[in-house]
């Protein structure tokens, strides 16, 4: 049977051979100062990786490199990693530390035009980018530790993500020593990917300029080509072939290595087409290929990064080191959302596979849409345009399309649509849907942009499937005629009952469409075709770990040290002195991550009775959100106790079930109610309905009419007010607000200090950390002080502000800094500090009378024109926290 390597150098003959060109070029490599940097890193407890740092020069462009491995002379295999456009090579060494740590010489570098690199962006030009990419492997031929097929010819696998997974395809099509690829996000064809179909992606292209550092930065042939189409809003034929030469497609023919192709579903940029492009063309050519469809992508989301790199890992085990026990994983992987996560939020996914990747358009079924014509308008300069993806924003809510969530606009009389009967069962389409259309336009090109909604029973609610839309150019030539439009390829569940909808709009906000106004007919001319991909099979959700296959003895084990840790960590019995007390905080202590002697909280002891608004004092540092982190059950502390109502807070404890939080802000979906929202939140808890309290919540919150209308129609202090709603669902005994008035004008500072005072009314306890001492003293019945992690005070508001050892001493001239000095060091006084006006002292007596103050003062020859108590909180907040500081 022939062997992987033999297989992988069989591929590699089948290139043409150009050592003869690349060994012309190798005299415009230089070293520049010497052999470079050499550090080491420990990897838990693993192998140590040695990184050397080179500066190259390339055809007089400096090229910054680092150097991975753990030492020794014994031959291992080498990886290239390429970076994301507008990174450096500093964004991959925590994967090349990893695979150094597992056996390779890795290889890094920031490309041109980013990082210390020198030079201009060429957008992966073959005579430049990509001439690196061999000098680099010429480099790593002459390593000694470098496993070598032949000489000048190191076994070398190149993997990058975004912009570097594009290097690694073309470096697979211009050097043939180039033995296995992982091109991550990636695109196939740029000219496709930034004019699908001859549509301008006009605010994509917009941040890949502006990330590459502007368009100086980039070649001039390039940056005149953007600017040329950014001001037509269409591209030209030398546009396109411009981009084209410059792509992975360029070369298919000899792309023929081992490929892993990663590509995300929540990507705009780098839709998931070029991915089954790239599979299609080097699976043509005779190499093995998997595909696999990760969750995140350029909008956002969650990129796998662990689940990746371990794949990768596997990949060029196989194909590199030649082991045949290395698991490469199946043939084709899809990342499916399938609930979420009731600790934290998170959307719940798991893996469907197949053996071999299904393409596109595999397991085909046709959803009727009837036959039916509609007119809708261009709108003048293409305003307002629809939303359907937003860089950056769609992929957050792409993840949660499966569970009803969804952002999209399309404006009345600039779209199409055409319903689906409702389903009667569920439909999971994986590829790309197509259509069949017939299009008129009043005049011109008639530019549309068509997606799939996945809409609900009740026709209120549509989701858009991974913010997806795909764009079409149908010049005149094809009007009228018939025309077959591909819409975006997706992975998602349509439910029984729900319908599927087709829109086609004038506009959209990442594309650029025809200024001039103009009429368009569309009419249905067939089904709506779905792939199915029926070989794909569903993870099952997720077990715990003890529940699958654990030996009898492993259970024994396990079992024995549950019960050890149960013991050692047992939580204190309820004490039944404090069932009616809302908080008591008893020696309070978490120091900061690793370090044995700095406190973050410390010694910290008060309580809070019901009935109260305790405000929650101090600078940026005190301990305030540590402390309230703590008290919420989110961070265990290293010392003290903290009971709520008489039971000790413990991560999960069932007592926190009566805290409700309104902690740095609240997420809300734009397009639903401000009831809906609260509605799908309460849900999300898994708690009785009736439990809930909402009219309560809302009253105390006073929005009124308001909540029937979309959230993103809110001013930013009905938001808060809302999140406070949200906090106060299930009317918990005890409120925690954190900076609630951040972002608030005045009169909205008065409206949430009244939704505080109206919550304790009714014999409930509020507890809020606020910066704005003025709206503290107004609000709060109680304060507590912190500085540095201690307590300074606590008490009534009253008792501080009015405190009688916290003196203001006026002057009729400016105090000198000097004559503060002398005054703070006095017997019996405990501070002294100067007024914003700088007439001034605020004197906290420690020990001394007022009398003997005034004796002081008039011995130090100071005028004084006034002299008394101050009960301003901010003042006595300043006394406060400077004499905990001194």
């Amino acid at each position: 049977m022939e062997t992987p390597i033999a297989r992988t150098s069989r591929w590699r003959r089948l290139l043409p051979r150009k050592r003869g060109r690349w060994a012309a070029g190798l005299a415009a490599l230089v070293v520049l100062a010497g052999a470079g940097t050499w550090t080491a890193t420990a990897d838990d407890g693993g192998p140590t990786v040695h990184r050397q740092d080179r500066m190259m020069r390339v055809d007089g462009v400096s090229i910054d490199t680092s150097y991975f491995t753990t030492g020794g002379t014994q031959r291992r295999p080498a990886v290239l990693i390429g970076h994301g456009f507008g990174g450096s090579k500093n964004d991959v060494r925590a994967q090349a530390e990893q695979l150094a740590g597992a056996g390779y010489a890795v290889l890094t570098w920031s490309a041109r035009g980013f990082g210390k690199s020198g030079g201009e962006i060429a957008l992966n030009a073959p005579d430049r980018e990509v001439k690196d990419v061999s000098r680099l492997i010429d480099r790593l031929a002459d390593r000694p530790e470098v496993e070598l097929d032949a000489k000048g010819d190191p076994r070398v696998g190149v993997t990058g993500a975004s912009y570097g997974g594009a290097v690694s395809l073309l470096a697979a099509g211009y050097d043939r020593r180039v033995d296995a690829i992982a091109p991550q996000i990636t695109y196939w064809n740029l000219s496709d990917a930034l004019f699908p179909d001859g549509v301008f992606k006009k605010l994509w292209a917009g941040i890949f300029v502006t990330t590459g550092g502007g368009c100086q930065k980039f070649e001039k042939q390039l940056c005149d080509m953007y600017e040329r189409v950014a001001v037509s809003g269409k591209p030209d034929a030398a546009a396109r072939a411009l981009l084209t030469e410059r792509s992975p497609s360029a070369v298919a023919d000899r792309i023929k290595v081992p490929a892993l192709i990663v590509q995300g579903q929540s990507d705009s940029l780098f839709p998931l087409g070029q991915a089954d492009a790239m599979a299609e063309a080097i699976s043509g050519n005779g190499a093995p290929v998997a595909v696999d469809w990760i969750a995140g992508g350029h909008d956002g989301g969650d990129l796998e990064t662990d689940r990746v790199r371990q794949r990768i890992g596997g990949w060029f085990d196989r194909y590199l080191k030649g082991d045949k026990g290395a698991d490469t994983g199946p043939g084709f992987r899809v990342t499916r959302t399938g609930g979420i996560d009731s600790t934290d939020g998170a959307a719940l996914t798991r893996g469907a596979t197949s053996d071999t990747y299904p393409g596109l358009s595999s397991g085909r079924e046709t959803i009727d849409l009837g036959r039916r014509t509609q007119t809708f308008r261009n709108p003048a300069g293409a305003n307002p345009p629809a939303i359907s993806a937003v860089p950056g924003v769609g992929g957050g809510l792409s993840q949660l399309s499966s569970l009803g969530v969804g952002l999209s606009i399309d404006f009345p009389g600039q779209f199409a649509r055409f319903d689906s009967a409702p389903l009667d069962k569920s439909l999971r389409v994986t590829g790309s849907p197509t259509v069949r259309v017939d299009v008129d336009a009043e005049r011109g090109d008639a530019v549309l942009f068509g997606k799939v909604y996945d809409v609900s029973p009740d026709g209120k609610q549509q989701v858009l499937p991974s913010q997806l839309v795909a764009p079409f150019r149908i010049p005149q030539s094809q009007q009228g005629k018939g025309v077959q439009l591909t819409l975006p390829a997706i992975d998602h569940q349509f439910d029984a009952g729900h319908r599927l909808r087709l829109v086609l709009s004038a506009t959209d906000l990442g594309y650029a469409s025809p200024a001039e106004p103009t009429t368009y007919k569309v009419t249905t001319d067939g089904p709506l075709t779905v792939p199915t991909a029926p070989a794909l099979k569903t993870a099952a959700a997720t077990l715990p770990w003890w529940t699958w296959g654990l030996p009898a003895g492993a259970v024994v084990i396990a079992a024995a040290l549950l019960l050890t840790v149960r013991r050692r960590t047992a939580t204190p019995a309820p004490d039944p002195a404090l069932a009616e007390v809302p908080l008591r905080i008893t020696g309070l202590s978490k120091k900061y991550a690793k370090s044995s002697d700095r406190y973050a909280v410390k010694e910290l002891s008060f309580r809070v009775e019901k009935g109260q608004v305790l405000g929650l004092l101090g600078p940026n540092g005190a301990g305030k959100t540590t402390t309230l982190r703590m008290l919420m059950g989110l961070i265990t502390p290293d010392d003290g106790e903290i009971r709520v109502f008489g039971q000790a807070i413990r991560p999960g404890a069932p007592v926190l079930s009566r805290v409700g939080s309104f902690v740095e802000g609240a997420g809300f979906l734009p397009h639903l109610s401000g009831r809906a929202n609260l509605e799908l939140y309460w849900q999300a808890t898994g708690r009785p309905a009736e439990d809930a309290h909402i009219e309560e919540a809302l009253e105390i919150a006073g929005l009124g009419e308001a909540l029937a209308r979309a959230v993103r129609t809110y001013s930013q202090g009905m938001r808060q007010r809302l999140a406070i709603a949200q906090a106060m669902l299930g009317m918990p005994d005890l409120l925690i607000l954190d900076e609630p008035t951040n972002g608030l004008d005045p009169p909205q500072i008065r409206e949430m200090r009244d939704v505080m005072i109206r919550y304790a009314a009714g014999g409930r306890t509020v507890i809020v950390s606020s910066h704005l001492l003025s709206e503290v003293e107004q609000s709060c019945t109680h304060l507590v002080v912190m500085d540095r992690g201690r307590l300074v005070q606590a008490g009534p508001v009253a008792e501080i502000t009015g405190s009688g050892d916290m003196l203001l001493v006026t002057s009729a001239q400016d105090v000198a800094e000097p004559l503060v000095g002398k005054v703070a060091a006095l017997p019996g006084i405990g501070s002294a500090v100067r007024t914003d006006d700088g007439r001034g002292l605020l004197v906290r007596l420690d020990g001394a009378t007022s009398f003997e103050l005034i004796a002081e003062l008039v011995r130090l020859d100071m005028p004084l024109t006034g002299f008394g108590p101050h009960r301003r909180l901010e003042d006595a907040f300043l006394t406060l926290i400077s004499g905990g500081s001194a």
